[in-house]
C-alpha cells in the first residue's frame, strides 16, 4: 500500500454525545454520520487531559501529558519533543494546518506575535488561535479584511456566553475548512502523500454559532433536556467542583440560571457542532471530486469535552467525568478501513500518533507511549478490545490563580471509574454499569472498599507506566 493521505479534523471542546451517530437526536450531522457509517466509530475514546494544551501535546507526541512535560494550559512544549507530524514530514509527507495548534503559550501579553512554534513538521501553517483579534498574526482576521469584513458577535438575550456569531460564510469554522479544501485541491495533481490538520476552535466557549444555526433550535427549545444534575450530588465530591458550580468560569452561578438559559446554552453549543458538520461535508466533497477519498484517512475527534451544565458545572476543569474527557473518534478510509463498525474498545487519544505511523508503514518513535489501533481499523484485531483501562490526568484548572489541590488522576475500566484527588483526602468512584451518569460517588462506601483498593492499585500502575521511556537503555550496565 502506498502511504495514505491523512485529513485529521480536530474540534475543540466537543464532547462525545454531540453527533447523530452517537445518539443525539437534536443535532444535524449527516456528514460525520456518513463517515461513521463508512468507517470505525469508537464509543469509548478518551483524551488524556481535560484542557487544551496538555491534551494536544499528548496526542501529537503519542506521550502522556506529564511525560511530554506539558501538564497545564499556559505551558509551552519543550523544543526536543517529537511530534508525529514532524516524523511524517521527515518521511516524505507534506503537512499543513489551519486553525489552532495550542501546544505553546498563546496568552497575548506573553506571546504578542502568536504561538511559538517548535519543529512541528508543518509546511503550510494557517494559524488562528481563537476568533477574537488578540494578535496581528491571526490569519483568520487577514482573510476577513480581504473580504471587507471585521469580526463581531452579539450577546443573545443578554447572555454573554451565548452569542450570535459571524455569518456562516465568514465564520472561523468556514475559514478553517476553506484552507483545508485549497490544500486538498492543490494536491490532486501531485503524488506526494500529505497530512492536513483542521483544528477548529468550535465548539469551544463562548458559544457563538451563526444566528441562522441557533435559530433552528429556538422553536424546539422546550424539548431540549436540562443538564444532568441532581441537587446535592456535589456534597461528597471534591471541593473545587462546588466552587465551579458557583460560577468559577461563568458569569452566572449554575443555580441562578433559568431553565431557558440552560437549554439555550446547550442549543448554541449544538448549533456550533452542526456548523462543523457542514464544513466537514465540504472537505469530503473536495476529496471525492479530486479522486483522493479512497487513499485518504479521515480522522474526526476533539481535544477534550465540555461539561455543558452536567453535574452542575459548565466548561472544563479538574474533573474527569465522561462529558469532560470522553470524545468522538471516527476513522474512515474506504479502500482499507473496515466500514460500519462501532467499536466498544477502550481507546486513548495518545494512541492516534502510533496509529498514523503504522498506517504509513513507519516505525513507532521510541519515545511514544500510545498503542496503535491500526490492526483494529483494518479488521486484523478484535474491534471490541484495545486496552484494559483508560488513564487521564489533570493538574490545576483551566484558569490561573487556583489554589493547589486540584491535581487529579483517573483510571477507567469497562465497569468502574476512579478519580484520585492528590493532596486532599477525597476522591470519586463510580459503578459505570449501574451509574453511567456518574452521579453517586462510592468513594467512602465501606461495601465498595475492595473495588476502591483494586482501582487505586490499577491507577498506581498506570501512573508508574507514564514514566518517560527515553533515553533508551543501551547496555546491561
Amino acid at each position: 500500500m502506498t502511504m495514505p493521505n491523512i485529513l485529521w479534523i480536530c474540534s475543540d471542546q466537543q464532547r462525545f454525545d454531540t453527533l447523530g451517530c452517537y445518539g443525539n437526536s437534536f443535532v444535524d450531522t449527516p456528514n460525520l454520520d456518513r463517515i461513521a457509517g463508512e468507517g470505525v466509530l469508537f464509543e469509548h475514546a478518551y483524551c488524556q487531559n481535560p484542557v487544551c494544551t496538555p491534551s494536544r501535546a499528548s496526542f501529537l507526541t503519542g506521550r502522556y501529558p506529564r511525560t511530554c512535560r506539558v501538564r497545564q494550559n499556559g505551558q509551552s512544549i519543550p523544543a526536543d519533543e517529537v511530534l508525529v507530524t514532524k516524523l511524517l514530514s521527515e518521511s516524505g509527507y507534506v503537512c499543513g494546518l489551519s486553525g489552532k495548534l495550542h501546544i505553546s503559550t498563546v496568552y497575548p501579553s506573553v506571546s504578542p506575535g502568536g504561538e511559538r512554534r517548535v519543529n512541528d513538521g508543518y509546511d503550510e501553517f494557517h494559524w488562528m488561535h481563537h476568533p477574537w483579534q488578540d494578535w496581528p498574526t491571526s490569519q483568520y482576521h487577514h482573510w476577513l479584511r480581504e473580504r471587507g469584513a471585521a469580526y463581531t458577535d452579539q450577546p443573545h438575550q443578554g447572555m454573554s456566553h451565548v452569542r450570535a456569531g459571524m455569518p456562516e460564510d465568514l465564520h472561523p469554522t468556514t475559514w478553517c475548512a476553506e484552507k483545508a479544501i485549497n490544500f486538498i485541491e492543490a494536491f490532486a495533481k501531485f503524488d506526494h502523500p500529505w497530512l492536513f490538520s483542521v483544528n477548529f476552535f468550535d465548539p469551544h466557549h463562548i458559544f457563538d454559532p451563526p444566528k441562522e444555526y441557533l435559530d433552528r433550535y429556538l422553536d424546539r427549545l422546550h424539548e431540549i433536556p436540562l443538564p444532568d444534575y441532581t441537587p446535592g450530588e456535589l456534597d461528597n465530591k471534591p471541593p473545587f467542583q462546588r466552587q465551579d458550580h458557583d460560577a468559577a468560569f461563568c458569569e452566572l452561578a449554575w443555580d441562578d440560571m433559568t431553565d431557558r438559559q440552560h437549554r439555550l446554552s446547550r442549543a448554541a453549543y449544538w448549533a456550533m457542532c452542526d456548523l462543523i458538520d457542514v464544513q466537514v461535508g465540504r472537505m469530503l466533497r473536495a476529496l471525492d471530486r479530486t479522486g483522493q477519498r479512497d487513499n485518504t484517512i479521515v480522522i474526526f475527534t476533539s481535544d477534550h469535552g465540555e461539561m455543558l451544565g452536567d453535574h452542575g458545572i459548565y466548561y472544563k476543569g479538574p474533573y474527569l467525568y465522561d462529558p469532560a474527557v470522553r470524545v468522538p473518534l471516527i476513522v474512515s478510509m474506504p479502500s482499507i478501513v473496515a466500514g460500519g463498525i462501532r467499536s466498544s474498545a477502550l481507546v486513548e487519544l495518545v494512541d492516534i500518533a502510533p496509529t498514523l505511523l503504522e498506517a504509513a508503514g513507519l516505525e513507532m518513535h521510541p519515545g511514544m507511549q500510545g498503542r496503535s489501533f491500526w490492526p483494529l481499523l483494518t479488521g486484523h484485531a478484535n474491534a471490541s478490545y484495545h486496552r484494559d483501562d483508560i488513564y487521564c490526568e489533570a493538574y490545576a484548572s483551566a484558569s490561573s490563580g487556583r489554589n493547589p489541590g486540584d491535581y487529579v488522576t483517573m483510571v477507567r475500566t469497562r465497569t468502574h471509574k476512579l478519580s484520585a484527588v492528590h493532596g486532599l483526602d477525597c476522591g470519586e468512584l463510580y459503578d459505570m454499569d449501574n451509574d453511567p451518569s456518574e452521579t453517586h460517588n462510592l468513594w467512602d462506601r465501606p461495601e465498595h472498599a475492595d473495588v476502591k483498593m483494586a482501582m487505586l492499585k490499577r491507577l498506581s500502575d498506570r501512573i508508574a507506566y507514564t514514566m518517560d521511556p527515553m533515553p533508551l537503555r543501551t547496555g546491561v550496565w
